[in-house]
C-alpha cells in the first residue's frame, strides 16, 4: 500500500458561535483542485472524542482497502 496524506483540521468554539462553514479547498500538485467537507461536533470533551472516533472509524469503513 502506498503512504497517504490525510488532511486534517480542528478548532473549538464556544457553543452558538458558529454562524456558517464552508468546504476547504486544496490546491494539487497537478495544478487540480479538492474539496474537503467540514464537519461539526458538539457536546462536551467527552462527547466530542466520541463522535470523533465514530467518524474517523467510518471514514476508514468507507475506504476498505487501506
Amino acid at each position: 500500500m502506498a503512504n497517504l496524506t490525510l488532511v486534517y483540521g480542528m478548532r473549538l468554539l464556544p457553543e452558538g458561535e458558529v454562524k456558517e462553514i464552508n468546504d476547504a479547498t486544496i490546491k494539487l500538485a497537478n495544478g487540480n483542485e479538492a474539496h474537503v467537507t467540514m464537519h461539526v461536533l458538539e457536546g462536551s470533551r467527552k462527547q466530542i472524542e466520541a463522535q470523533l472516533q465514530q467518524s474517523l472509524d467510518a471514514f476508514f469503513d468507507i475506504y476498505p482497502e487501506l
